[in-house]
Formats: structure tokens, sequence, C-alpha cells
């Protein structure tokens, strides 16, 4: 991402940074935008979207631990996986797009691990296999 320069977009009159973040198979795409601390979801409030507090504070870990929270509002589009996936997905694209904005918060993002991105995916299903490595019962007979 060295290659990236600021990149603010204009929509609906207000000025955005985009960031993307990815876990397994969910994508998150947050525009990060000044302004009073409103999270939202998938046209959601965050408390409707997620309902258990712990992805609130994982969504909203990049700003709480900079202490930006009533700065910015976040405009967050989730799609694919879990709700635990699209949880740290969100993450990640708000680390990121807060970077995008002032990039002297990367050293601090990366220090709390916000920008590194988890790869692990599901490995696929083998044939002649119940599963990605559960073979059927052996017998004997």
């Amino acid at each position: 991402m060295a290659h990236e320069e600021k990149k603010v977009k204009e929509g609906g009159g207000k000025k955005y940074v985009e960031g993307l973040g990815r876990r397994k198979t969910a994508i998150a795409r947050v525009r990060l935008s000044h302004g009073r601390g409103s999270v939202s979801i998938n046209e959601k409030g965050i408390e409707a979207y997620f309902p258990l507090e712990r992805l609130r504070s994982v969504v909203r870990a990049p700003l709480s631990e900079l202490k930006l929270e009533d700065k910015f509002d976040a405009l967050i589009h989730a799609k694919g996986g879990g709700l635990k996936a699209q949880a740290e997905a969100a993450r990640l694209g708000l680390s990121r797009a807060l970077v995008l904005l002032n990039p002297e918060l990367k050293k601090r993002l990366r220090k709390f691990g916000f920008l590194t991105r988890d790869s692990r995916m599901v490995e696929r299903k083998k044939y002649g296999l119940k599963k990605a490595r559960r073979a059927p019962q052996w017998q004997k007979r």
C-alpha cells in the first residue's frame, strides 16, 4: 500500500476516504469521513447489526485505541462470511482508511495489530475424505 496516495473522494456532499478489509470470505468497504462518531453497517446502526458488544468493540477498536471515537463517521458495507469475520474485516478497513487520512497513525495501528490481514482461510474438501483431512473410519474387514 506504499504506492497509494491520499485518496479523498467526494460523494453525497461529504468528503471521505475508503478502506477495504477482508477476513475469511468476508469483505468490508469502509467510508470514513469527519463527523460525530456514528458507525453504520449495511444501512443499519452498529447496535442493530452486531447484537454482541464484543463484536461492536472489535469494529470500533481502531477509533477507541486512538481516542478518535467522536471525530469520524464510518459507513461500512459488509458482505460474505459470518458476523465475526465481518467485524474483523471492518476493523481492518477502518484502520486502512485512518492511515490514508493520517499516515502518522500507521505505526500505532500496526503496534495494536490492526493493519495485519488475517490470511487464514478454510481448507478445501478433498475427494475420498469426509472433510478437508477427516478420512472415513478404517475397517479391517
